[in-house]
């Protein structure tokens, strides 16, 4: 008897996805310190999900305890566990949010197949945010239990996903005063985007050819194929005009691999444009070693690598199919094409980028306050080649590989 064909679900269709905030008020009522949203999750003009925000003002109420205890829902746990009977403040609350006032509780969230994507949930967890807060509020969300409900297990790791911390067994909050929930809400997005642009390149977690190792990190097998290209590409661009160019000056503006650098660079010679070039050799050699360790080890790495970066991200929103005849014989990861966590971990700070803002021009002063103030290292352009550290300083005779 030949055994029935199993067919995968189908990848849902992003692309028409939105989201719509609904908010009703009597005129006649007042919010006394919560107003509930309900945010409709639709796939055109069909419904394929909801979520319920309640925004809870301590300033708007006379006792914001109270209030959210009457509510209900999650509510009416943060008020047990974050606020006191008169409606201050808990230690537990003051300890992990930096500027206590507002809260936004997220629960209630259901969803529909295929649309019960946690990548989907994560960004609509995102926007709903960014749409009801500032920089003053507490986001509440749930924490999954193992008897928790589906939607309850999507909305906790959202939470996760945007930098939310446990505060108590039901609980996590995201501080919206703080970066990190920022940087994780532009990883968030992203990766949405390139599943809208490309569909075929995830799979769900049952579909074969599935890698669940995530040891590496950010630099999935996949995406390391991608750098390289980019970083052989950038080089072949960096050598071409080193010829060119030779001592030539540039104007800003001017274009190609040095004239995107930042103004402080666009009058050095020959020679400094070589070992920028070879900048991008060093990184693109570190990445084909079999362990793919990368880390920049001067200011001119730090430069080459942020080049690459952005250069794989317009090869895999451009070029897919050229993506995918490079990595079809490569695992499949989670972390796949994930240039944001690149640009978040691959680096121990971006003091380099600084250099683009005209505003502080002058900073690569060791002089400057801004220099001082920041603990900035080797920022001034013929420094740009000296090691961060001495132990780590690449063989001098290497050469140059063009």
């Amino acid at each position: 008897m030949t055994a029935p064909t199993v067919t995968a679900p189908a990848a849902p269709d992003l692309a028409n996805l939105r989201i719509e905030f609904r908010h009703h008020h009597g005129l006649a009522d007042l919010d006394r310190g919560l107003q509930e949203w309900h945010i409709r999750i639709l796939d055109r003009d069909h419904e394929v999900g909801s979520l319920r925000a309640a925004r809870c003002r301590s300033y708007n109420s006379d006792n914001l305890a109270e209030r959210m205890a009457d509510h209900g829902t999650l509510c009416a746990i943060v008020a047990s566990r974050l606020l006191t009977p008169d409606g201050g403040f808990s230690p537990e609350l003051e300890e992990h949010v930096e500027q206590p006032g507002n809260f936004l509780v997220l629960d209630g969230l259901r969803v529909h197949a295929p649309f019960d994507d946690q990548t989907v949930v994560t960004t609509v967890v995102a926007e709903v945010i960014d749409r009801l807060t500032d920089n003053f509020y507490a986001v509440v969300l749930p924490r999954a239990t193992p008897t928790a409900d589906a939607g309850t297990k999507l909305l906790a790791q959202a939470g996760t996903d945007l930098a939310g911390e446990a505060v108590c067994d039901e609980l996590q909050l995201i501080d919206t005063c703080l970066a990190a929930p920022e940087r994780a809400a532009a990883h968030a997005r992203e990766r949405f985007a390139t599943r809208v642009q490309h569909p075929h390149w995830h799979l769900d977690d049952e579909e074969e050819g599935w890698s669940e190792e995530e040891e590496d990190g950010v630099l999935t097998a996949r995406t390391v194929a991608v750098l390289v290209l980019a970083g052989e590409e950038l080089s072949a661009l960096a050598w071409q005009e080193v010829t060119a160019l030779g001592d030539e000056p540039l104007a800003r503006g001017a274009g190609g691999v040095f004239g995107r650098l930042p103004a402080i660079t666009l009058r050095r010679d020959a020679q400094w444009r070589q070992q920028m070039a070879r900048a991008f050799d060093d990184l693109t050699s570190d990445l084909r070693d079999a362990d793919h360790s990368l880390e920049p080890r001067c200011t001119g790495e730090e430069m080459a690598l942020h080049l690459m970066i952005d250069r794989a991200r317009s090869i895999t929103a451009n070029r897919p199919h050229a993506v995918l005849e490079l990595v079809a014989d490569l695992p499949r990861s989670h972390a796949d094409y994930d240039w944001e966590g690149c640009s978040d971990n691959l680096f121990e700070d971006h003091d380099v980028l600084m250099l683009f803002d005209a505003r502080l021009d002058g900073m690569e002063d060791k002089e400057s306050d801004i220099h001082q103030s920041m603990g900035m290292v080797n920022l001034a352009a013929d420094e740009w080649f000296k090691p961060f550290r001495t132990d780590e300083t690449r063989d001098p005779d290497r050469g140059f590989r063009n």
